[in-house]
């Protein structure tokens, strides 16, 4: 009997003989110890200070690479675990620089003889399990947003992201950071799940994103009834703590989360902080009173944006809002709106304006789809409307790696700090990817996504053989990524010798 409709089959190779899907995975390996990411995890993590299993280094690592190899769940340690050629060059890297007595106590972490390279699942889920406090869910109160308090290894997973970041900040310096506040849902089918304001249920971690560096440089994990502006501020000036040496300026975006005047006080004040008076686009809420503000606009005001397919065209509006005209001595923000024609007809006879998911305004009986923005920058309107927009393409389209290309769509428990866990090491694999592109690969390879970046980069077919005590990962004869690999290992031992700053 045939085994397909084509003349081909499969086989098992009889013995292992060092063939590898992954022959460009560890480059990543290379950068991680360039950086000095299994140091940082030992360093702040600690679940595992005792003298037996995987370490906390070798746990999170094996984590980070099943992110990058393309793996969505904890099961998918076993297809990593049977390349075979990856996990000979995984075992051997592991040791490379440690002295003998190192390498002796880390083989008697088991008792019996070590078999695999890579964590079992059931090993990887009782490790993540450590990051749960089953403590603090008694804190929950129905109806009401709770944010559990992240216990020790959670928050060392913080440190090491800022580690990651200060390493990325001396090697590509930059002196502003614009950061974008913006929250993302996570569906789930998980029983202790929560509902989101979408219906559905969902976690929705908060996070803040550094445009100019391309990391995602702080996350809140939160169940999926929190709101997105649920203590946005605090998560603000717990990112600026985060934020490394050599950066002199901060500016902040965000959609009508962020539209709360306290952060708006807060950003535009001097009080003594690092970096002063911070600059800020925020998306505002439409409400009646805006609305009269913006009709009040006279019809020679409205610009067209430049480049705008649609027709949409803004101006700027006289709008100071009750809760910023409480006193004389209180910030004078700028308010801009936009408007665009509906193009959809609509269909007659109704009788009633149907709801649509956004504010509209009416004006000489043409239907107007409007958005307002506050900002306390001094920047033509038309580049201010451009720059908060960007945020559009910058953080959104991270949440669509973290979620699609990344694990973190899939989350692996009902229980909520392992799920914080899970989302925390998601993005610091997808950090140092972010790192490997701007400053490993460069060009073209750093707006690549990261689907583009495994199927020419991470997902090569290779063998790997041992040569005079030195592993040799081949690839094919005349294959387009060799000499990208052996550019990105030259580039990355150069940063390993080279002084940061």
């Amino acid at each position: 009997m045939t085994e397909g409709v084509l003349e081909f089959k499969y086989e098992e190779e009889k013995t292992t003989q060092g063939l590898t899907a992954l022959a460009g995975l560890p480059v990543y390996l290379d950068l991680a110890r360039v950086l000095g990411l299994s140091e940082s995890v030992q360093k702040y993590v600690r679940v595992r200070e005792g003298t037996q299993g995987y370490t906390d280094g070798q746990m999170i690592t094996a984590l980070m690479l099943l992110n990058l190899a393309g793996g969505d769940c904890v099961d998918d340690l076993r297809v990593l675990e049977a390349d075979d050629g990856f996990c000979r060059v995984f075992r051997r890297v592991e040791l490379q620089g440690m002295k003998r007595r190192e390498r002796r106590a880390l083989e008697r972490r088991w008792r019996k003889e070590r078999r695999r390279a890579v964590p079992s699942p059931s090993a990887a889920f009782r490790y993540l399990s450590a990051f749960h406090d089953e403590a603090q869910e008694s804190g929950r109160q129905a109806g009401k947003a709770f944010i559990p308090c992240p216990n020790e290894p959670l928050r060392g997973l913080a440190q090491v992201n800022r580690d990651l970041a200060a390493w990325v900040q001396s090697r590509s310096p930059s002196e502003t950071a614009t950061l974008d506040l913006d929250a993302t849902l996570v569906s789930t089918g998980k029983q202790e799940a929560l509902y989101s304001y979408k219906g559905f249920k969902a976690y929705q971690p908060l996070n803040v994103y550094w445009a100019e560096q391309e990391l995602l440089l702080f996350t809140e994990f939160r169940d999926g009834n929190v709101p997105a502006g649920f203590e946005i501020q605090r998560v603000l000036q717990e990112a600026l703590e985060f934020l490394p040496q050599g950066v002199k300026q901060v500016r902040v975006r965000t959609d009508t989360a962020g539209y709360q005047h306290e952060l708006l006080r807060y950003c535009e004040s001097e009080e003594p902080r690092r970096f002063g008076r911070m600059e800020f686009a925020v998306g505002c809420d439409v409400t009646p009173a805006f609305k009269q503000a913006v009709a009040e606009v006279e019809e020679s005001a409205w610009r067209p944006l430049t480049g705008a397919k649609s027709g949409r065209e803004w101006a700027e509006v006289c709008f100071v809002p009750n809760a910023a005209g409480h006193s004389k001595k209180g910030p004078a923000y700028r308010y801009l709106a936009t408007r665009e024609v509906l193009r959809q007809a609509e269909l007659p006879g109704l009788g009633v304006e149907p709801s649509l998911p956004f504010p509209t305004m009416t004006w000489n009986t043409r239907r107007y789809k409007v958005f307002g923005l506050v900002s306390n920058m001094d920047w033509d309107g038309e580049e201010l409307i451009s720059w908060l927009y960007g945020r559009c393409g910058k953080s959104e389209a991270a949440h669509s790696v973290m979620k699609e290309d990344m694990a973190g769509g899939k989350l692996p428990s009902g229980d909520f700090g392992v799920n914080a866990a899970w989302w925390w090491i998601m993005i610091l694999a997808l950090n140092l990817n972010a790192a490997m592109k701007r400053l490993a690969l460069g060009g073209s390879w750093v707006s690549k996504r990261m689907k583009a970046v495994r199927f020419a980069l991470i997902n090569l077919a290779g063998r790997v053989l041992e040569r005079s005590r030195t592993l040799i990962i081949r690839l094919s004869g005349g294959h387009p990524s060799f000499e990208i690999l052996l550019a990105a290992r030259r580039k990355i031992a150069a940063m390993a010798t080279e002084p940061s700053g």
